[in-house]
């Protein structure tokens, strides 16, 4: 194996992948910001906005997951100068995704009273009724976004909805400290303020991409003319059999990890402070993956609508290298640092915390360990998703993902986790092999299929050959 032809790729991939992973970081940022301002009025207001965003979040993984339908597609067609069908995946994922965004918003304000049955304190309950049903709005710019975003993305221009992050962040922030604690002339909100702050901060990031994409003179001719005439099943079809199993795979991953915080909370709060601690650092450096998993969904659609399926396998497999080599860094310093790292999360001025904080970071410190590994089992499953996304292929690693995190990573964390004395770094050995079994399996589907599509166009070659 020829190294050099992967390394080579690596500078093009960070280009393509940089303002994703910043863009990534940036929504990971908007909940962290909530609960630093949040945190600040109280403990039931803190634990108010968790079991609000707890729903939220699995309603955004659906929207964003359906929404990677349109990328491949409109980077095949790019790479293939289809100017046509650019426009129609770009029209028609708009129209689904603002439907998508609506319907989310209806689902969650519906699912409201599941939180009776979740065991939560009463009071808890009460404030985080009106926090969803404001944060559950927001659903409806943040998905129709998404159409934008995944649309600038296919057309490799990823930098916009970095701009369009970096904007709302600041807003979000601003609104935040006016509303949340009552600043200057705006009444004293509380967690409503940082609701309503999410809700106005997400509306001027679809207004903001709109503009910014309208106005470049490269894609207005995409911007003109919009009809319901121009609706076709077909379209709407493909996307749908493209967007539906993507949100499936992302849900699939998104509800492991939300039982991994449950089965944390019934072992006790030092387990679930831990578990937080933990996923908290994880998530952030998956974030560097997650950029990488859409660079490799854009350059394998790339490649795909030029049918150089031999270049497709060096783009991907460089992909999959820099995601090793990166998450093998990070885990090396998570290895090194794993005792040091909880102490951030918590207030170690507090004596009165100190036998609780002790605890904590003992348990914290074990599960970095696991997660030291874990990410690396995460960044190959993403970024090889990413690339079968851009060969379109979406139902075979819906069923591998299933399979892999319900059928083999959650049935380990609650037997590890439940019934023996590993307790949280059990539920966290169970998440490391679901996402194990996930890479290894999605990696043989990739190599299965890119092996086909070479062999069938070396084939083609033959015959047309012969032919002349």
């Amino acid at each position: 194996m020829n190294i050099q032809q992967y390394t080579k790729e690596f500078g093009y991939n960070l280009k393509l992948a940089y303002p994703i992973i910043l863009g990534m970081l940036g929504h990971t940022l908007i909940g962290i910001v909530d609960n630093i301002m949040v945190g600040k009025l109280g403990a039931t207001e803190l634990a108010a906005v968790s079991l609000g965003n707890s729903f939220i979040f699995i309603a955004i993984s659906l929207g964003i997951g359906f929404s990677t339908a349109i990328t491949p597609i409109v980077a095949q067609s790019d790479a293939a100068k289809n100017t046509d069908d650019i426009r129609s995946a770009f029209h028609h994922g708009l129209f689904l995704c603002t439907i998508l965004g609506i319907s989310l918003f209806g689902v969650i304000v519906l699912a409201k009273p599941l939180m009776n049955y979740m065991g939560q304190p009463e009071e808890v309950i009460v404030l985080a009724r009106p926090y969803i049903d404001w944060v559950a709005f927001s659903l409806i710019p943040m998905v129709v976004y998404q159409g934008y975003k995944q649309f600038a993305d296919g057309l490799s221009m990823t930098k916009y909805s970095m701009y369009a992050i970096i904007m709302a962040n600041v807003v979000h922030v601003i609104l935040n400290y006016f509303l949340i604690y009552g600043i200057w002339i705006f009444p004293k909100m509380g967690i409503i303020g940082a609701a309503l702050g999410t809700v106005i901060s997400r509306f001027m990031m679809l207004i903001f991409m709109h503009v910014i994409l309208s106005k470049n003179s490269k894609l207005k001719a995409y911007f003109q003319n919009f009809s319901f005439h121009d609706i076709k099943k077909s379209m709407l079809k493909k996307i749908v059999d493209l967007g539906l199993p993507s949100a499936m795979q992302m849900f699939f991953e998104v509800a492991l990890f939300t039982a991994a915080i449950w089965l944390s909370g019934s072992l006790g709060k030092t387990s679930q402070a831990a578990n937080q601690i933990a996923l908290s650092l994880a998530s952030a450096t998956f974030m560097f993956a997650m950029g990488l998993s859409v660079a490799a969904m854009i350059r394998v659609s790339n490649q795909k609508g030029l049918s150089d399926f031999k270049k497709l396998v060096v783009v991907a497999k460089s992909i999959f290298l820099l995601a090793i080599i990166l998450e093998t860094i990070f885990a090396i310093f998570f290895i090194a640092f794993h005792q040091f790292l909880p102490h951030f999360f918590l207030n170690m001025d507090n004596t009165l915390l100190a036998l609780d904080n002790e605890e904590v970071i003992a348990i914290a410190a074990k599960l970095l360990l696991v997660a030291a590994i874990f990410q690396i089992s995460d960044g190959i499953q993403v970024v090889v998703l990413g690339a079968l996304r851009g060969l379109q292929d979406v139902k075979i690693p819906m069923y591998i993902t299933f399979a892999a995190y319900w059928v083999v990573g959650f049935p380990i964390s609650y037997y590890l986790g439940k019934f023996t004395e590993l307790k949280a770094t059990g539920i966290w050995i169970g998440l490391l092999a679901g996402l194990t079994v996930a890479a290894i399996f999605l990696y043989i589907r990739f190599n299965y299929l890119t092996k086909k599509l070479i062999i069938s166009s070396e084939n083609k070659e033959e015959i047309a050959s012969s032919n002349s």
